[in-house]
């Protein structure tokens, strides 16, 4: 009778053991889980912004990663600096303005190709014969597996006079490397080893 109580004894302790463990794994899992939740509700807060409005209401606004806006921001930056660049007017003043916010945007081998065109008087002719040009994007593509990014821009570049219009092919290359963002250069890139690839007529449309 004795040796049959022990051994309930016995018994009855390892399941309370055996309970035991089973709550304290339960109880860790919990806790683990708890503060998994919690580190991933702070995350989620973190990314909201709340904006004053004048003092009066609060507007919600999300943030998030810069980086994922880069390659929007380099295409950008590209066509923005082929529209100031090619687009010109029979203007010293508004020539000289275009040139120099491209070259905010660029380095020395885009001040080393305007030079080459002014040494050979393109300027010269286009405010003498009254031209207007402009350009259009048609589209820019970018590698973003290797730094710096390397891109090749293709554009559609008009050539007004008061007789015609010239259609031009416009392919250029360059590289973008990252830059400090300003008002000058909000996308924060710079453009290096420009060149022009083709540039050729297309079509002469009389008017």
């Amino acid at each position: 009778m004795e040796f049959k109580t022990l051994r309930n004894i016995e018994n009855s302790f390892r399941q309370i053991r055996l309970y035991a463990i089973i709550f304290a794994v339960l109880c860790t899992g919990i806790v683990g889980y708890a503060i998994w939740k919690s580190y991933s509700f702070a995350e989620r807060q973190r990314e909201k912004i709340y904006v004053l409005d004048q003092g009066k209401s609060l507007m919600l606004a999300l943030a998030q990663d810069a980086s994922i806006n880069r390659p929007v921001e380099a295409r950008e930056h590209v066509r923005r600096f082929h529209e100031l660049f090619f687009t010109l007017a029979p203007d010293k003043n508004a020539i000289e303005s275009n040139m120099k916010r491209a070259f905010n945007l660029a380095d020395k081998s885009v001040f080393d190709y305007y030079n080459d065109l002014a040494e050979k008087g393109y300027y010269n002719r286009i405010i003498s014969g009254n031209v207007q040009q402009r350009v259009e994007v048609d589209s820019v593509v970018c590698n973003f597996d290797s730094y710096p990014y390397s891109v090749k821009t293709y554009a559609t570049q008009f050539i007004i006079r008061s007789s015609n219009v010239t259609k031009r092919n416009l392919v250029t290359s360059c590289n973008l490397l990252n830059s400090v963002r300003s008002d000058n250069n909000p996308q924060g890139f710079n453009i290096e080893k420009f060149a022009v690839l083709e540039n050729r007529d297309l079509e002469v449309v009389e008017r």
